[in-house]
């Protein structure tokens, strides 16, 4: 399993999809899911998003599984160590590479509130710079790439690369 982790506005969405791209032209089995798409509700009951959207994702990994796809790229801002070994339980992956996306505080708030038209934008915007201090201390990555100088290929591609899916 490949996380590609980062804050708000980081690039994980983007970045998930072009290397899914990269893998799918190259012919390599895969599944890629961002991660809060499969929290993304508002439950009537007492039962919390984050514990649904690991419901969905075990499911969602089973269904993969079962069709033989046994490479899963994931795109969530991963906060703490219980939360990437929840991750790693449920994929039940012998091998995680966790990569963090970054860029500049400015960059990610600009991409946030174009991105975000909501009522929940300020909101949003705001959480950018506290979330990227809580992945500071968490310091779950195994290496990190900048999301701001290159091209969403170049971007995607490095990533696979130092994650060892690829080679050149």
């Amino acid at each position: 399993m490949l996380i590609i982790t980062g804050t708000m506005g980081a690039g994980k969405t983007t970045v998930l999809g072009e290397a899914s791209d990269i893998l799918a032209l190259r012919q390599i089995a895969h599944a890629a899911i961002d991660l809060d798409a499969l929290g993304l509700a508002h439950l009537p009951s007492a039962a919390g998003n984050d514990d649904v959207m690991y419901r969905n994702l075990q499911s969602v990994c089973k269904n993969y599984a079962s069709l033989g796809v046994r490479r899963l790229l994931l795109a969530r801002a991963i906060e703490d160590r219980a939360e990437l070994e929840l991750c790693r339980d449920i994929v039940s992956a012998t091998n995680i590479v966790v990569c963090r996306l970054t860029a500049s505080i400015e960059t990610m708030q600009q991409r946030v509130k174009i991105r975000e038209a909501g009522v929940s934008r300020q909101e949003y915007v705001a959480r950018v710079a506290k979330l990227n201090a809580i992945l500071d201390g968490a310091h779950l990555e195994d290496f990190s790439v900048r999301s701001e100088n290159g091209s969403l290929t170049e971007i995607a591609h490095e990533i696979l690369l130092k994650a060892g899916w690829i080679s050149d």
